[in-house]
């Protein structure tokens, strides 16, 4: 089973991927071609080597291969956008409650602008991933800020996620409670799926304030401590990799293919995966 790790090339010819990619390629094509058109800028497809690719996928197999994309399975995701995760685990049968900022939030305004903020349940659909009436009966959406998690959810959920969200709270500190709070919301056994950025250059110097944050070696340690002492599980490997792809680095304005290293700041940075398992 997938464990917490780091986004890395070998991941991409790995068959758990393969399987992944079958069902999330097309929408995240879809994804990349918006962005091109929202900052006209041109991207040579088909684009394989990308962060954002492997993270849905990351999240969809650490849920699939746990049992826990069945009819009937509750999940809860943060931040949603229009990423096609939500439409997937629908047309799974999952009972889904999707999340994000409110529109009259100061800090929407970056996504909206860029066409990533969902206003309604049909923008969540818009790849066709889950027949609509199944879509419109198993999934809710409701506005939430991540740093003030309702108490309603507590218990609620089989699973959580999110797809690069956290590093948004704030800081550092502020996603780690995000993370701790959201692992509330899950059943005894429920299992959270959480992607956001890390910092692959230091693990002293790094963002620590600000719209968006890089989380460092030291920092995915101690959430990793601090979770097994309340109780909960998570195993780490984070062995960034040695492949070609692993050492070229995207360098802003980002062309995008590959785009599983870039420069953000100072720093070179990429995804990271976690899975925590609610001990409770």
């Amino acid at each position: 089973m997938l464990v917490s790790q780091v986004c890395k090339e070998s991941d991409f010819s790995a068959e758990w991927f393969d399987t992944a990619k079958e069902k999330l390629y097309k929408p995240f094509e879809m994804i990349i071609r918006r962005h091109m058109e929202t900052n006209q800028c041109y991207i040579p497809l088909p684009v394989i080597y990308h962060r954002k690719l492997w993270e849905h996928c990351y999240i969809y197999q650490v849920l699939s291969e746990r049992g826990l994309l069945t009819p009937g399975s509750r999940g809860l995701g943060f931040g949603v956008g229009r990423e096609p995760l939500v439409s997937l685990f629908a047309s799974c049968g999952c009972q889904i409650t999707a999340t994000d900022l409110d529109l009259e939030n100061p800090q929407t305004a970056i996504w909206a602008d860029s066409n990533q903020h969902a206003t309604d349940l049909d923008s969540l659909n818009e790849y066709g991933l889950c027949e609509p009436a199944a879509f419109q009966r198993l999934v809710t959406y409701e506005n939430v800020d991540m740093n003030q998690i309702p108490d309603r959810y507590a218990n609620m959920f089989n699973f959580t996620w999110s797809s690069c969200v956290f590093e948004h709270c704030g800081s550092i500190e502020l996603g780690e409670e995000f993370l701790f709070n959201q692992v509330k919301c899950l059943r005894p056994g429920g299992i959270a799926a959480h992607t956001t950025e890390y910092n692959l250059s230091s693990n002293e110097r790094t963002m620590e304030q600000g719209t968006c944050v890089l989380f460092r070696h030291k920092d995915i340690e101690d959430i990793a401590l601090r979770m097994r002492d309340l109780g909960h599980e998570i195993e780490l490997d984070l062995d960034p990799g040695i492949e070609t792809t692993n050492s070229r680095v995207d360098l802003p304005p980002y062309t995008y293919n590959p785009h599983l290293r870039l420069q953000l700041w100072d720093w070179v940075c990429t995804s990271i995966g976690l899975v925590i398992k609610n001990g409770e």
